[in-house]
C-alpha cells in the first residue's frame, strides 16, 4: 500500500486531505516527500509518518531506547555512516544484524548495511528523531565516552602534574586510580600530546561535552562524555590551572605544568561561560615543536641563506608576519637558537612566555599592573641588550620605540598580523611610524603560512587534473605528476601528517627604501618587490607541491594570492 492510502485507512487524515497534500506535492516538482508536506501542514505527526512507513513497507515499527539497543554492537558500522544515513545497529542474533532506520524506502541503504557489516540485516524502522537522539547521547561508540569503560593506557607512561617552576607535585598515573574524573582529564591530557594536537576543546552541548583535538590546524572530534560530568571535568582543570572553581560567570585563564617522559609540556587553559555553561581550550606547548632548527621549517635555500643574512646583522628590524597560528613564533624562536651565543644578550618580551628559553632572559608583560611591551622595553633598553624579541607590534607606542632601537644598534626581532610581507610596511605606517624611520630600519619581512604535508605513510601519485596544469604553468612550472594521501590509521584517514611552512620574503633594496619613504601604494611596493625576485606564499606552495610535499588545494586554501 502507498503511504497516503495506509494514513486514510488508519484515520489519520482524510482523503480531502490527501488530496491537497498530493497537489501540494505537484507544485513543487515532486522534490519533496509526501510525509514533508503532510508535516508542514500539520495534518499528522512525524510519528504517524514513520508508523505508516513501516506498514506500507511490512516492516515493524519500534521505538528504540538504551535498554533495547545493544551497546556493544553498534561499532559493527562506521560512526560516520551512522550520523550520514541516521541509521542504529540494534542487536545481532544467530548472524542476523537488526539495524532501525528512519526512511525504509531506501532500499540500497539496507543492502549497503549488509556489505559493510559482512552478514544479513534485518530493518526496523524508527522516528528518525530518536534514532539520532541515542546516536548523540546514549551509545557507546569512538566518539561517545563512556568513562567506566576507559581503556588505561597512560599507566605505563611517565605522566606528572610538576607545580610551576617549583617541584612535582603529584603523579598523574597514580591518581588516576583514585577518581574516575582524574582518570579522564589525564586520558584526555595524554592523547592530546602524544597525538601532536596544539588545542583541546571542550565544548559542552545540550546533552553531551564534545571533546575535539587540533592537529595539523583541523579540529576533529576525540570523544564526547555525558553532560552531568562536565562541571565535575571542568572543576578538575581550573584546580590543575589554579582556577577558581567558584567562578563560572568570567572567563579565566591559567596554566598547568606537566612533565611527559621526564620532558616538560606546557598547557595554557581559557575558559569563558556559554550557553550550556563553561566551554575550555587548552593550549599544549611542546619544546618538541617549538625548539626546531631553521631548515626544518621548510624555506628553500636561497630564501633561507637570504633570512640568516638579515637577523645575523647587527642592528635593524626584522619582522614576521602572518595570521594566528602561522608558525610565527616558532620561527622567531628558531631564530633565536641560532643566535644565542656567551657574546650576546638577548631578550625577549612576551604575552605570554611560550617556552623557557635556556640560556635567554624572557620577560613576560602583565596588564592587570599596567607592565606593556612599551614599558618592558624601555626599561629593557636600560639593560645593555644586544637582540631583543617582542612578541608582537600591537600598538604605535612599542612601534615607535622598536623602531628607535632598531636605528641605535639594536637588532629588534617581532611579528606583526599582515596577509604578506609588503603589507607589513603599510601596516607600521597605519601605527603612526614616520615613512623615512620604516625605511631606515627595516632589514626584512618573513611572511609564512602553514600547510598540511600528505601522509608518508598512504602517499601516491596520480594524474592532476587539466586546470591544475594550467594554473601551475601560468606561473611556469610544469606539472605532470602529483601526490596525495588515500588515508591510513596513522593519519586518521586524512592523508596528511604534519605541516610545512610557506614563506614569503621581501628584502628592500635602496630603490624600495626610497619608495618606503615616499609613501608609495602598496600594489606598487608589491610590484617592485616581484620585480626584485621576491618569491610569493602561493609560489613558494607550489614549488612544495611540484616536490610532492602538500598539494594545490592546500596551498589555495593557505594563500590570497
Amino acid at each position: 500500500m502507498r503511504l497516503g492510502d495506509v494514513l486514510v485507512a488508519k484515520g489519520i487524515i482524510s482523503q480531502e486531505t490527501l488530496l491537497d497534500a498530493l497537489a501540494r506535492q505537484r507544485e513543487h516538482q515532486q522534490q519533496v516527500l509526501l510525509g514533508e508536506v503532510l508535516v508542514g501542514m500539520n495534518a499528522c505527526r512525524e510519528e504517524d509518518i514513520t508508523q505508516a512507513l513501516a506498514e506500507a513497507y511490512d516492516l515493524p515499527f519500534v521505538r528504540v531506547s538504551p535498554k533495547l539497543a545493544d551497546p556493544k554492537i553498534v561499532d559493527v558500522l562506521p560512526r560516520e555512516f551512522l550520523e550520514q544515513y541516521n541509521v542504529l545497529p540494534l542487536f545481532k542474533v544467530q548472524g542476523v544484524l537488526t539495524v532501525a532506520v528512519g526512511e525504509p524506502t531506501n532500499f540500497f541503504l539496507v543492502e549497503e548495511i549488509a556489505c559493510r557489516a559482512g552478514c544479513q540485516v534485518q530493518a526496523v524502522v524508527s522516528p528518525e528523531a530518536d534514532i539520532r537522539a541515542m546516536l548523540q547521547s546514549h551509545l557507546p561508540s569512538a566518539n561517545v565516552f563512556v568513562i567506566d569503560e576507559i581503556i588505561d593506557d597512560v599507566k605505563d607512561e611517565d605522566l606528572t602534574l610538576a607545580q610551576q617552576h617549583v617541584e612535582e607535585i603529584g603523579d598523574l598515573e597514580q591518581a588516576a586510580t583514585d577518581s574516575p574524573v582524574i582518570k579522564l582529564v589525564n586520558y584526555l591530557l595524554f592523547h592530546a600530546v602524544r597525538e601532536g594536537a596544539s588545542d583541546i576543546h571542550m565544548e559542552p552541548g545540550e546533552r553531551t561535552v564534545r571533546i575535539r583535538y587540533r592537529v595539523d590546524g583541523q579540529l576533529y572530534e576525540k570523544v564526547r562524555i555525558p553532560m552531568h560530568m562536565h562541571p565535575a571535568v571542568l572543576s578538575r582543570v581550573k584546580i590543575m590551572a589554579d582556577l577558581d572553581i567558584a567562578e563560572r560567570r568570567m572567563p579565566q585563564d591559567g596554566s598547568i605544568h606537566v612533565l611527559l617522559q621526564g620532558r616538560p609540556v606546557d598547557l595554557r587553559v581559557s575558559t569563558i561561560c556559554g550557553k550550556y555553561g563553561e566551554k575550555a581550550v587548552i593550549r599544549i606547548i611542546d619544546n618538541r615543536h617549538l625548539l626546531i632548527s631553521l631548515e626544518k621549517l621548510g624555506f628553500a635555500y636561497e630564501t633561507l641563506r637570504e633570512f640568516r643574512l638579515e637577523t645575523k646583522k647587527a642592528g635593524g628590524m626584522v619582522l614576521v608576519s602572518g595570521p594566528t597560528g602561522s608558525g610565527k613564533t616558532t620561527t622567531l624562536y628558531s631564530v633565536l637558537q641560532e643566535l644565542n651565543t656567551d657574546e650576546k644578550n638577548i631578550c625577549t618580551i612576551e604575552d605570554p612566555i611560550e617556552f623557557a628559553l635556556p640560556a635567554i632572559n624572557q620577560f613576560q608583560v602583565h596588564s592587570k599592573i599596567d607592565l606593556t611591551f612599551a614599558i618592558v622595553l624601555r626599561s629593557l633598553l636600560r639593560q645593555d641588550p644586544d637582540i631583543i624579541m617582542i612578541g608582537e607590534i600591537r600598538d604605535q607606542t612599542t612601534a615607535t620605540t622598536a623602531v628607535q632601537a632598531a636605528l641605535t644598534g639594536h637588532l629588534m626581532l617581532s611579528t606583526l598580523h599582515t596577509t604578506d610581507a609588503p603589507s607589513a610596511v603599510t601596516r607600521l605606517l597605519n601605527l603612526g611610524i614616520e615613512p623615512y624611520l620604516i625605511a631606515a630600519a627595516l632589514n626584512g619581512v618573513l611572511a609564512q603560512r602553514l600547510v598540511r604535508k600528505i601522509c608518508p605513510n598512504c602517499k601516491e601519485s596520480c594524474e592532476p587534473a587539466d586546470h591544475i596544469k594550467r594554473l601551475m604553468a601560468d606561473v611556469g612550472i610544469e606539472l605532470t605528476t602529483t601526490y596525495r594521501g588515500k588515508g591510513c590509521t596513522k593519519c586518521r584517514k586524512s592523508g596528511f601528517a604534519g605541516r610545512i611552512g610557506l614563506f614569503e620574503l621581501l628584502i628592500p633594496d635602496s630603490e624600495m627604501r626610497d619608495m618606503i619613504t615616499r609613501v608609495v601604494s602598496l600594489s606598487d611596493l608589491r610590484d617592485k618587490a616581484l620585480q626584485r625576485g621576491m618569491i610569493t606564499l602561493r609560489r613558494d606552495g607550489y614549488a612544495k607541491v611540484k616536490s610532492g610535499i602538500t598539494t594545490v588545494e592546500e596551498v589555495l586554501s593557505a594563500t590570497a594570492v
